[in-house]
Formats: C-alpha cells, structure tokens, sequence
C-alpha cells in the first residue's frame, strides 16, 4: 500500500491549474511527445521525425503543453529546443507511463 496523507488541502485554483494539466498531457499525441521528452531536450525537427507527425501539428501540440507549463524552451539561432518544464513534470510522466504498463 502507497502511504498518502490524510488530507491535502487543494484550493480551487490549484484544481483548475491540475485539470489544464491533465487535459493538456490526456491527448495520445500529446503523451508521445511527453514521453519522447523523458529521454532529454530535443528540436522540433528531432520530435516531428520521432513522432512520425507533421511538423504543424507537433508545433501546435506543442504549443498547448507550454501553456499548460508542461513543457519549457531554449532557443538556439533558428532551433528552439524543448525539454519536460521540471523534475515534477518528468515524474508525473514517468509514472503515468508505468502505471499504463503495469495494468
């Protein structure tokens, strides 16, 4: 059994910002990308060609995960490299993913 507290106080805002979240990283699409993250900052052109989608497409799913703070940029000359926003980000995919698989 997993230890959780006894209760978590969660405001209203906090809710809402965690919804956005989930909504943002439930989209398959989304997830892949997500995932493809784990392994460290990439290149549009490097997650376009791993993902096997269109480069407008991975840019606007893209585009919806830095808006929901799940993912963070670095631009170098004409590249702009994305990488997981935070080490909270990366456990929440790392363990979403493994509890996929373990079901």
């Amino acid at each position: 059994a997993v230890a959780v507290p006894a209760r978590v106080v969660v405001g209203d805002r906090e809710l809402e910002r965690a919804a956005g979240m989930f909504r943002a990283a439930g989209d398959p699409g989304r997830l892949r990308l997500l995932a493809q993250l784990l392994a460290g900052e990439q290149c549009v052109t490097e997650l376009v060609q791993s993902v096997g989608a269109g480069f407008s497409t991975v840019s606007q799913q893209l585009r919806t995960l830095r808006s929901e703070g799940l993912v963070s940029t670095r631009r170098e000359g004409k590249h702009v490299f994305y990488s997981l926003a935070d080490g909270h980000v990366v456990e929440l995919i790392r363990s979403v993913l493994q509890h996929a698989a373990e079901v």
